[in-house]
């Protein structure tokens, strides 16, 4: 990074003002935790959980409040735009913002206050929202889970074979159920979306060991659980519920309060027609339906018919390939692959500009 933004961002406070705390939504006291990879640096989202008197559940999505800091025409905002994105490599990441930033006052750390844009959801068991608050909020991460530790978490909490100890139950608290819960909501969100026709490219992901020199040593399949997949459905959330209330504020301004979507337009005809014949040739059928035009389902139905096949993996990088990809825009024409009508890309301000 050049000096001036360096000077810049170490020239920021790290204590918050008390009268930046009165401004927001305390939520301090609530029950939250962060949950990435084992050697995640930077924590730009968070989750919170408690339950309401009425017995419904409020589910917390926090953000990392970037643009606090990052205010327009600084250097830190000059540098952050023209890097666009931190770049992630096998040993190392790139940042967008400087490290004081990105792994300290925009990092989500457990023990210390944090600044933060939540996204506030009211839920019954079954996941449908009930009421909806967005805004700025301080927030106070009690845990810093990895996956895997998030998800030994979840099994003992889920089976009633085993009881947590008197100590662990100190250390923990209120987590093990709440991560039991949000767990169970995740499960419904996504068999709701799967009913509405999203795709599900799931794909092995493969994982690099380093020696001491930086040399691969091991390659080796990441495992997929239940934790990935439970962030993965509240960051949805979070993202199409705020996609929706800017449309509505768009269209109620007569289109003056332009937003940025993600979108993600229909296959293309033609791909769809080489990728009908790539897979007949392998012994299965994509039916195509009337101009050249494929439903979520009708891939969700290929799928689950290839699970396991040798050719599996194969078929969906084909299908991959043939599909849109996936943009920002002012148009909004929603999001094919996750079967949304709204999307956006609240999340992750911390690598995206």
């Amino acid at each position: 990074f050049p000096p001036d933004v360096l000077k810049e961002a170490d020239g920021i406070p790290v204590e918050i003002p008390e009268e930046e705390i009165k401004r927001r939504r305390d939520m301090r006291e609530v029950t939250t935790f962060t949950i990435d990879p084992i050697d995640a640096k930077d924590f730009d989202d968070a989750l919170s959980y408690r339950v309401l008197p009425n017995g419904d559940h409020e589910v917390g999505v926090h953000i990392a409040d970037v643009t606090h800091y990052v205010r327009p025409g600084s250097a830190l905002d000059r540098e952050a735009q023209e890097r666009a994105t931190s770049v992630y490599l096998v040993d190392r990441t790139i940042p967008m913002l400087p490290e004081a930033l990105s792994n300290d006052l925009c990092s989500l750390n457990p023990d210390v206050d944090r600044l933060a844009f939540s996204a506030v959801f009211e839920m019954d068991e079954s996941g449908r929202v009930h009421k909806r608050w967005f805004g700025k909020s301080v927030i106070h991460s009690q845990k810093r889970f990895s996956y895997e530790s998030a998800q030994e978490v979840i099994d003992r909490a889920s089976s009633p074979r085993t009881d947590l100890g008197s100590e662990e139950r100190s250390v923990l608290g209120e987590l093990p159920e709440a991560l039991r819960i949000l767990n169970s909501i995740a499960k419904k969100l996504r068999a709701e979306k799967e009913k509405k026709g999203a795709i599900d490219f799931e794909q092995d992901e493969v994982g690099f060991e380093l020696d001491e020199k930086g040399r691969p040593i091991r390659v080796f399949k990441k495992k997929r659980l239940d934790t990935h997949k439970l962030i993965e459905e509240f960051m949805l959330l979070a993202n199409r519920e705020v996609a929706f209330v800017f449309h509505e504020a768009t269209k109620r301004s007569g289109g003056k309060i332009p937003f940025i979507y993600r979108t993600h337009d229909v296959p293309d005809s033609e791909k769809l027609e080489r990728l009908r014949v790539f897979v007949r040739a392998l012994g299965h059928d994509v039916p195509i339906g009337p101009h050249g035009r494929i439903s979520g389902k009708d891939l969700q139905a290929l799928f689950k018919r290839i699970e396991g096949e040798a050719e599996e993996s194969l078929i969906k990088t084909a299908a991959i390939r043939s599909m849109a990809k996936a943009v920002y825009s002012t148009a909004n024409i929603g999001h094919f692959g996750l079967a949304f009508e709204y999307y956006t890309h609240f999340t992750s301000p911390i690598r995206r500009y």
